[in-house]
């Protein structure tokens, strides 16, 4: 059977922003930022996404659109007669795929909890009022009650999340994934301007604008250059084999510079929106922007509290995130898929039966349970929510990453250079300087996130 192709190169652009603007774009950006005193942060942001994220995108463009199959076999196909020792590679980032998956599906469980008490708050029936200022203790009150102690109700809504997904994968990639983001990005897009309207309109929202793009140049240190380099690649979903199965369907027509940039951009500007999004109604409401991972589920509803029409906004932000993990998880998914239906020859539908099954069984049920019943399981000192995002987004995908590049620079070589310029038909020197990058530099800054992320245990 011919593969499936993307329809054109916007639906192919639309859908890896969507696998990259997920929870890292909304929720991980935002509160990073916060915690690392504001501008100095976006800055290195940006400047580390064009340096280094835009080139590694490439390096899994790549693989993936000259092996055209899945993440594990693309490390064989790519290179033709290389050992098939290389596969193991592809199978790290197959493992980190479920690692993510395995809390990511819960968070947007605790979304679509937030998304149904504030309605409910809206028309009275109890639930998270947010017509009327709250304060920081009754939505601390109402994390630990409705996400930490409510393990039924966060395992409904990770079901009900889990069977969105469901819907959309049977369909196949085309008709699945792709119709799904032509529909959601934009939407995504028109909700993210309204909250940024909105919020830069608030009393005292220029103070928080103010703190966001005013850099401080002292803040600048190698721990933050290496925690930007871990959001880089957390926020492009790179390491996870998202983008060699989603390359494995572009022709071999695409310009894969001008696909990758634009990809990047894309990235970047929705990030930099969510901060604009975030950081007025903060400053506007009087709370402090360094609150962390609580940031959106604990500070910003205080925010809303405090604003004219506070429940719709809160919805109107709430769907935006759910929106943005609904992009993201699908492509994740379709990772694992496509190992199963090519490699193991499984039909497609019960590829994704299985695979959806398997990582809510095995890792989002454990991770919705880690609060409570399995909290006193711990591994690496950390919780199983805990070490399932340390494990994948510390190790994992940093050891895909590097022998992706390694695979590249020094396996394919020039093999690499025929198909990112289109068999020599596209000339320019940015080709060669990204394949300067790609051997020289870049696994020297994925060896120090390695490193880096190893210290912390």
């Amino acid at each position: 059977m011919a593969r499936q192709t993307w329809s054109s190169r916007l639906t192919y652009i639309l859908t890896v922003a969507g696998a990259t603007i997920g929870f890292g774009a909304t929720w991980r950006f935002p509160y990073l930022v916060g915690l690392n005193g504001g501008g100095a942060y976006v800055l290195t942001f940006i400047v580390v996404m064009l340096a280094v994220g835009i080139p590694i995108i490439l390096v899994e463009n790549v693989i993936g659109r000259r092996a055209q199959t899945n993440s594990v076999d693309a490390f064989l196909s790519a290179g033709a007669t290389h050992s098939p020792l290389w596969k193991f590679f592809g199978y790290m980032g197959l493992i980190g795929a479920f690692g993510i998956l395995a809390y990511y599906m819960p968070i947007g469980g605790w979304v679509l909890s937030y998304i149904y008490h504030i309605i409910l708050g809206m028309v009275g029936m109890g639930g998270l009022d947010l017509s009327v200022p709250v304060t920081k203790e009754i939505t601390e009150s109402f994390y630990v009650d409705q996400i930490e102690n409510s393990p039924l109700t966060i395992t409904i809504c990770t079901g009900v999340f889990v069977l969105i997904n469901w819907w959309i994968l049977r369909r196949g990639v085309i008709a699945g994934i792709e119709r799904s983001v032509k529909f959601l990005m934009p939407l995504l897009f028109i909700c993210l301007i309204v909250m940024v309207g909105r919020n830069l309109t608030l009393d005292g929202a220029w103070e928080g604008v103010r703190f966001y793009l005013t850099p401080d140049f002292s803040k600048i240190t190698g721990r933050l250059l290496l925690d930007v380099l871990g959001q880089v690649f957390f926020a492009l979903s790179l390491g996870f084999g998202v983008m060699i199965t989603l390359s494995s369907h572009l022709n071999k027509n695409e310009d894969l510079v001008k696909t990758a940039t634009i990809t990047g951009v894309i990235n970047t500007v929705i990030a930099v929106l969510a901060g604009f999004m975030i950081f007025p109604s903060l400053f506007s409401a009087g709370l402090s922007p360094d609150s962390g991972p609580s940031l959106v589920f604990k500070t910003l509803p205080i925010a809303f509290s405090q604003m004219a029409f506070g429940n719709f906004f809160a919805i109107v932000f709430f769907v935006l995130l759910i929106i943005a993990a609904l992009t993201t998880s699908l492509t994740i998914y379709q990772v694992i898929i496509a190992v199963l239906f090519e490699k193991f020859n499984l039909r497609l539908k019960g590829a994704i039966n299985i695979t959806l099954l398997f990582v809510f069984v095995f890792g989002n049920l454990p991770c919705i349970l880690s609060s409570g019943p399995l909290k006193e399981i711990t591994f690496l000192n950390r919780s199983i929510f805990d070490a399932f995002d340390y494990i994948s987004g510390n190790i994992c995908f940093v050891i895909t990453a590097l022998g992706a590049t390694i695979f590249v620079g020094w396996v394919l070589k020039d093999k690499a250079m025929e198909e990112i310029t289109n068999g020599n038909t596209i000339h320019g020197a940015v080709y060669n300087l990204w394949y300067q990058a790609v051997r020289y530099v870049i696994p020297v800054v994925i060896l120090a996130i390695f490193v880096y992320g190893l210290s912390a245990l």
